[in-house]
């Protein structure tokens, strides 16, 4: 039966979450699976890979061969770094110990790596940010600096306003209420002609 490692595929539509494991060749991606040896999740930045490195070299000694997707993720992770230095030890060109403190010595190194790049991306966001409120208070002044001569006209016009048409206004206005009032007069006048008509 040949063994493959693979990705299945779970998550949801547009968020993909990958699990990786070891499962017949001939079996659906997401079907039946011999073992589930990690996951990994391309959502984040830098992806987020957990992997059980002891079972992936162990599943690799025994024949199974990885998909490209598999090997570049077990590759990142060391697994074929650990599986190729026991192979050294098997053929007696490293002991136990030499091969697990070079294994050590270069987790520790991709970790620095992984580490810079998590922190360059942190600091390119504080960048980012800074330079978007900059942007944000260059324009805020030039709204104020724009709003600023319309209020002083607005002033002006309310002022020049004021004075003249209050003479016109005021006339305007009683005009208004000698109708009103002329009106009123005359209604009860028509209401007591209808009475006695009836």
């Amino acid at each position: 039966m040949p063994v493959k490692i693979r990705l299945q595929r779970h998550g949801k539509k547009g968020k993909p979450f990958y699990w990786v494991v070891a499962a017949d060749a001939r079996a659906k991606r997401d079907g039946k699976f011999l073992a589930k040896l990690g996951t990994y999740n391309p959502n984040t930045n830098p992806a987020t890979i957990k992997l059980d490195i002891d079972g992936s070299v162990k599943w690799l000694e025994n024949g199974a061969q990885p998909t490209d997707t598999a090997r570049a993720i077990l590759s990142y992770k060391g697994v074929l770094y650990k599986h190729h230095l026991k192979g050294g030890v098997k053929k007696g060109a490293l002991t136990e110990e030499q091969a697990e403190a070079k294994f050590t010595a270069w987790l520790e190194e991709k970790a620095a790596k992984i580490q810079a790049k998590a922190d360059g991306l942190s600091q390119a966001q504080a960048e980012a940010r800074a330079k978007a409120l900059e942007a944000e208070k260059v324009v805020n002044e030039a709204r104020i600096a724009a709003a600023a001569p319309v209020e002083e006209v607005v002033e002006e016009v309310v002022e020049e306003t004021s004075e003249e048409p209050t003479a016109e206004v005021t006339e305007a206005t009683e005009a208004v209420a000698e109708e009103t009032v002329a009106e009123t007069e005359e209604a009860p006048a028509a209401e007591e002609a209808k009475k006695e008509d009836e």
